[in-house]
């Protein structure tokens, strides 16, 4: 299936979803999710604010590093996750999310909006993964100079092409061959080939 995504794309969905599930990592190393919708976007670079004294910027500042995911009535999962600073010219940004998101200004009336601080995700990986068609659809994506680490599962020179991943695949993902071949967008990373392979020659990227 040819799909026409691309990560200005993504960005553009994850705008029109508006609030965002956003990770981060405390200080025992716990997880922490939280909503966030004061949020501009650009083609190249993200934008949002929070108030200074929360531990959402404390874990921010301590980390530098953040994950965002949100997902459309389509059922296509959005993840964008990258280093995050404090950007330049923070009254600009800051006036341009007071601008986009007027309910802040009912948060933050008047200077109390100064509390808070525009932080800067460009560069991040973009994750897309399409659970509304069968068989799935995924893509990835980097925005700035960050790079992607692969995942997954491959199948390896071991295989003895018997047709056991095949049969299990959830999704129809694997090409008979010699190795048989996972197609990579369809794959949902489930793990069932990987477990039922008998000479153990799918390996976890």
């Amino acid at each position: 299936m040819d799909v026409d995504i691309t990560k200005e794309l993504c960005l553009q969905k994850l705008q029109g979803i508006g609030i965002l599930h956003v990770a981060t990592v405390d200080e025992d190393g716990r997880p922490q999710v939280r909503c966030v919708s004061a949020i501009h976007y650009e083609p190249d670079a993200i934008y949002f604010y929070t108030a200074r004294g929360k531990s959402f910027a404390r874990q921010l500042e301590a980390s530098g590093w953040v994950q965002m995911e949100g997902m459309t009535k389509y059922k296509e999962m959005i993840r964008l996750s990258g280093k995050v600073k404090k950007a330049d010219d923070q009254q600009k940004w800051k006036d341009k999310v007071f601008e986009e998101q007027p309910y802040l200004i009912n948060v933050y009336p008047g200077n109390t909006r100064e509390i808070g601080v525009i932080y800067e995700i460009r560069n991040a990986t973009i994750e897309w993964f399409w659970l509304g068609t069968h068989p799935i659809e995924r893509r990835y994506f980097t925005t700035g100079n960050a790079q992607w680490k692969p995942k997954g599962y491959q199948i390896s020179d071991e295989c003895i092409a018997c047709g056991t991943c095949e049969t299990v695949c959830p999704e129809g993902a694997i090409d008979e061959g010699e190795p048989f071949v996972i197609r990579q967008n369809n794959c949902l990373q489930c793990g069932n080939c990987f477990e039922h392979c008998p000479v153990e020659a799918i390996i976890k990227l």
